[in-house]
């Protein structure tokens, strides 16, 4: 699986992206992002820690028996240049168009006077 393929297949899940939202706010242990989920079992949470690992968005260290987990940005970053940023001039082009129609059709019609 490409580097990209498995990033997506990461960010497909809401549960893997309710994990990395939560590893924003900083490093945490295994045990804490367990809590986070009392509707999945260790294991459940686990497999989706592995797959978030093999797409390189979490790292973990392990200090004793403790597992610590961080996030990994960099492979958001390339997903960002690689497929989103292609696209903002589009957006941003047309977001303009829209504004700039929608104040022409809002702006009251002047009248012409006749010589």
């Amino acid at each position: 699986m490409q580097d990209n393929d498995a990033i997506w297949k990461a960010l497909a899940d809401p549960t893997r992206r309710e994990v990395l939202d939560a590893l924003r706010d900083g490093p945490k242990l295994t045990g804490e992002i367990v809590e986070r989920f009392p509707h999945l079992s260790r294991f459940g949470v686990m497999k989706h820690l592995d797959v978030l690992r093999e797409a390189g968005l979490v790292l973990t260290r392990e200090e004793g028996r403790k597992r610590i987990n961080s996030l990994n940005a960099a492979p958001l970053r390339k997903v960002v240049e690689r497929w989103i940023s292609k696209y903002d001039g589009f957006w941003a082009n047309t977001l303009l168009r829209v504004k700039d129609d929608a104040e022409e059709a809002a702006a009251p019609k002047t009248r012409r006077k006749k010589a």
